[in-house]
C-alpha cells in the first residue's frame, strides 16, 4: 500500500508562482464553467428555458468563482510556508493515493451519470434545414446530461459537508474540548454523512430545476457504487476503514505499515503511518497472535496490541475490508445496470440501491475492527453510562455501529419507498409490467 504517492513543497520562490498561478487558473476555469452554464428562466406555456442574461450569467459565475477563491485560499495556506502568505502552514501538497482514487471514483461516477441522463431523457425531434430536408436530433438529453455535470458541483459540496459533520457527531467528544478543530483540514469523513448531504443536495437542485428526482435518483444512484468502489480502494491504500484481527494463517488478510516501512511511489519513506498502524499502535488491549483472539486481560501467551505492532512495524494481520467493499459495490452497480431494463417505475433503482448498500454495509461491518468508527459500546461510554459499555464488550456481534444503525433505517426507507411505489404503479388503470427504456 502506498498511503502518499508523492509530497511537493513550495520552499522556492518559483515554485510558489507557479503554485500560485495553478491556483488563479482554476479559479477562472471555474468562474468560466459558471458563467458558460448558466440558464434563463423558462418560457410560459413552452417549458424551455430562454437564453440567460449577461446579469444571470455574471451572477452564477460570480457565485461559482467566489466559492472556488475561497477553497484556493484555504489549500494555499496549507501549501505554502508564512513568508508566501499571511497564515501559511507550509505543509507543501502530499498527492494522498486515498485523495487520488476518491477525487478518481467521484469523476468516473458524475462522467457515468451525465451519459445515463442522456440516454434516460433522450427525445429525437425533426429539424429541417436550409435544403429542405433535415435530420432527427436529441434535444433533450445533452441538456439533462448537462445538468447533471452541473449537479456534480452541488453533490460535492453536500457530500464533503455530511461526511464532516456525521464525523464530528460520531467523535464529538473529541471536538467538546475544542470547537475549532471543526474547521481543520485534519480529521476523518464519513461515507453515510457524505451520501446523506448528497442525497438532500440533489434533491434541492432537481426540485430547484424542475425535474423528477427519484427519476434523477434511478440514474445516479447506481454510479454512487462505481465512485465508491474506487474510493474504498483509496481506504485500503491509507490504511483506514480496516477489518478485525485475524488468524496468522489466514489466506486473505492484510498488514498495514507503520512510517519505518510506508514508502511512496519511488520507494523513499514516506514517513506517514497507516491509520490503521496508528490505531493499533494505542490499542491497550491483548491478542493472542496466531488465532487472532482479542482479550481485555492478559493470559499465557497474549501480548499487547501497542507492543506487538511496535515491535513489528506494521499491524497485526487483519480483514481487508475495504476489499470486500469495494468488489460488493463494483458487483452491485453492474447489478443495478442491468435491473434499469426492467424498471416498472420512477425510484425503483433507487429503493433496491438503498436496501441491497444497506445489506452489504451490515455484513462488511461485522468484519471491521476500527472502533473509532462509532459503536454503541463507545456511545454509551461517552453518554457516562460505563456498566451499560461493559455489557457491550468491542468485539461483541451486538455492539452495532453507527453504519449498522444507519443501514437498519436506510433499509427500511427503501423498503417502505419500493412497497408504496408498487401499489401507486398498480393501482394506475393500465399500467402493465413493461419495461421502460434503459
Amino acid at each position: 500500500m502506498l498511503p502518499v504517492l508523492i509530497h511537493f513543497t513550495f520552499t522556492s520562490l518559483a515554485s510558489q508562482l507557479l503554485l500560485y498561478v495553478v491556483a488563479l487558473v482554476a479559479v477562472v476555469s471555474i468562474a468560466r464553467n459558471g458563467w458558460l452554464g448558466a440558464e434563463g428562466p423558462s418560457s410560459e406555456g413552452r417549458g424551455k428555458a430562454t437564453p440567460p442574461t449577461s446579469e444571470q450569467r455574471l451572477t452564477r459565475a460570480l457565485g461559482y468563482g467566489a466559492v472556488a477563491a475561497g477553497l484556493a485560499f484555504v489549500g494555499l495556506r496549507y501549501a505554502l510556508p508564512a513568508d508566501a502568505i499571511p497564515g501559511g502552514q507550509g505543509q507543501g501538497i502530499p498527492v494522498h493515493t486515498y485523495g487520488l482514487l476518491l477525487a478518481a471514483g467521484f469523476l468516473t461516477a458524475m462522467s457515468v451519470a451525465s451519459r445515463l441522463a442522456q440516454d434516460e431523457w433522450r427525445s429525437m425531434s425533426w429539424v429541417p434545414d436550409a435544403s429542405g430536408g433535415g435530420q432527427w436530433v436529441d434535444t433533450e438529453g445533452p441538456r439533462k446530461r448537462e445538468a447533471v455535470l452541473d449537479l456534480g458541483f452541488h453533490v460535492l459540496v453536500g457530500g464533503l459537508v455530511g461526511s464532516r459533520v456525521l464525523f464530528v457527531l460520531v467523535n464529538w467528544r473529541d471536538y467538546a474540548r475544542d470547537w475549532t478543530q471543526v474547521f481543520s483540514l485534519g480529521g476523518g469523513l464519513v461515507f453515510y454523512g457524505g451520501l446523506i448531504g448528497a442525497a438532500l443536495a440533489a434533491w434541492l437542485f432537481a426540485r430547484r430545476n424542475g425535474m423528477d428526482f427519484l427519476r434523477l435518483a434511478d440514474v445516479a444512484i447506481p454510479t454512487v457504487s462505481l465512485g465508491q468502489c474506487l474510493g474504498r480502494l483509496g481506504c485500503f491504500s491509507a490504511g483506514c476503514c480496516w477489518g478485525d484481527v485475524a488468524a496468522s494463517g489466514a489466506r486473505f488478510m492484510a498488514r498495514f505499515p507503520g512510517a519505518g516501512f510506508a514508502q511512496d511511489l519511488f520507494g523513499r519513506l514516506s514517513g506517514s503511518s497507516s491509520l490503521a498502524f496508528q490505531s493499533q499502535a494505542q490499542d491497550g488491549r491483548f491478542v493472542l497472535p496466531d488465532s487472532g483472539l482479542i482479550l481485555h486481560y492478559p493470559v499465557p501467551g497474549a501480548v499487547r496490541i501497542s507492543e506487538w505492532v511496535a515491535q513489528h512495524g506494521t499491524t497485526l494481520p487483519v480483514y481487508p475490508t475495504q476489499i470486500y467493499e469495494s468488489v460488493g459495490q463494483l458487483v452491485l452497480f453492474c447489478a443495478l445496470l442491468y435491473a434499469r431494463r426492467y424498471r416498472r417505475f420512477h425510484g425503483q433503482i433507487f429503493a433496491l440501491w438503498l436496501m441491497c448498500y444497506a445489506v452489504l454495509r451490515t455484513t462488511v461491518e461485522l468484519f471491521r475492527g476500527d472502533t473509532e468508527r462509532g459503536t454503541l459500546h463507545g456511545l454509551l461510554e461517552s453518554l457516562g453510562a460505563s456498566r451499560l459499555a461493559d455489557a457491550v464488550p468491542l468485539e461483541a456481534w451486538y455492539n452495532i455501529s453507527t453504519s449498522q444503525f444507519i443501514s437498519l433505517c436506510m433499509f427500511t426507507f427503501g423498503a417502505t419507498l419500493l412497497y408504496r411505489r408498487i401499489r401507486q404503479v398498480g393501482e394506475l388503470p393500465g399500467v402493465g409490467p413493461t419495461p421502460s427504456p434503459a
